[in-house]
């Protein structure tokens, strides 16, 4: 009787660097431990093996801090990005970049607790989930108006424009290594990274983390960068958006209708109502809706186009599921003995 080897989890971390010269190498150091190995609370083994710093141009000495880090330590893995491409531009890159089964994506100011990591994963492997967010027991360590406008535009995007779920995302995940890396090569200029994670992901889990306070540095998103943000999940998040568009039409269109009726049938009847502007309103009414139809079909086949252009993938192939990462959900005393 021979029991099963002990499969440890291999994790990358991605980190995002834009202001990361003060918070960055305390942020390595409580990664540190975990590159030597540990177990989750479900008994699963895992490691970290590696740290991809995709360096996004910031305005401080982040450069560097990254320097120093990659000298010190043989499982830092810097890039360097040519330009400043914000965020999620920053997270894709890391994430081509890296090996590892599982990807976890954390932010460089340390309000992402990398211990935190082990709850994430144990999520993953519990639901057999190949994408687990964050979701935070306290309140984000932001001010009143932007914890605000964040939950309204997340709410707005999931309810009325196709958003998914939305109002999970977080840039605390773990997800699939293959998934991560196959979104990272055909995700298209400006896409929102968690729309074009949701679009390939086959089961999504969140799972409960705390967030502390960021580091000692000022927040790198103005309200309008925050607000472009936004913008960028509604553009990106499929054509539910002009589908709106077309139904308005319809309902002016039908009322427009019925407002002819009511209106040749009052004129005939009563005949108080001006001359001209029976047929005045019934043009306008029909005229709004037909315009509006008009726009929302030409929508459509501009969303066609968009998502080619932002890299949405007809189908994505993936290895069996049985043989990688999610095909080890059990821990270590709960494996089965095999006969010799």
């Amino acid at each position: 009787m021979t029991v099963d080897e002990t499969y440890a989890h291999r994790i990358s971390i991605v980190i995002p660097v834009y202001q990361g010269e003060r918070t960055l190498r305390s942020v390595i150091d409580e990664i540190r431990p975990l590159t030597a190995g540990f177990t989750t609370d479900a008994g699963h083994a895992a490691r970290v093996d590696e740290v991809v710093l995709a360096y996004d141009r910031g305005p401080d000495d982040s450069a560097r801090v990254i320097r120093e880090l990659a000298g010190e330590l043989p499982w830092i893995k810097p890039v360097w990005l040519s330009r400043n491409y914000g965020q999620h531009a920053a997270t894709l890159a890391g994430m081509a970049s890296s090996g590892g089964e599982w990807i976890a994506t954390l932010d460089e100011d340390g309000q992402h607790d990398p211990r935190e990591i082990r709850i994430l994963l144990d999520q993953a492997l519990a639901e057999r989930a190949d994408l687990v967010y964050a979701e935070p027991v306290n309140r984000a360590p932001h001010g009143f108006v932007r914890n605000t406008a964040s939950r309204a535009s997340k709410r707005t995007l999931e309810s009325f424009l196709g958003g998914g779920r939305a109002s999970h995302f977080n840039s605390f995940r773990l997800i699939l290594g293959e998934i991560g890396r196959s979104v990272a090569a055909y995700a298209g200029t400006g896409v929102y990274l968690d729309v074009a994670l949701s679009w390939v992901a086959s089961r999504v889990a969140t799972a409960p983390v705390t967030l502390r306070q960021e580091g000692d540095r000022p927040s790198g998103y103005s309200y309008r960068r925050l607000f472009g943000h936004f913008w960028r999940m509604v553009l990106t998040s499929g054509t539910q958006g002009l589908r709106l568009v077309t139904a308005v039409g319809v309902a002016f269109f039908i009322g427009g209708i019925a407002f002819a009726v009511y209106l040749t049938v009052a004129r005939v009847l009563s005949g108080d109502i001006p001359e001209g502007w029976t047929s005045q309103m019934v043009l306008t009414a029909l005229g709004t809706g037909v315009i509006l139809v008009s726009l929302g079909i030409i929508a459509e086949y501009l969303g066609v186009a968009v998502s080619a252009a932002l890299g949405k993938p007809a189908y994505l192939i993936v290895r069996d599921p049985a043989s990688g990462p999610l095909g080890h959900t059990q821990a270590p005393e709960q494996r089965t003995i095999d006969p010799e």
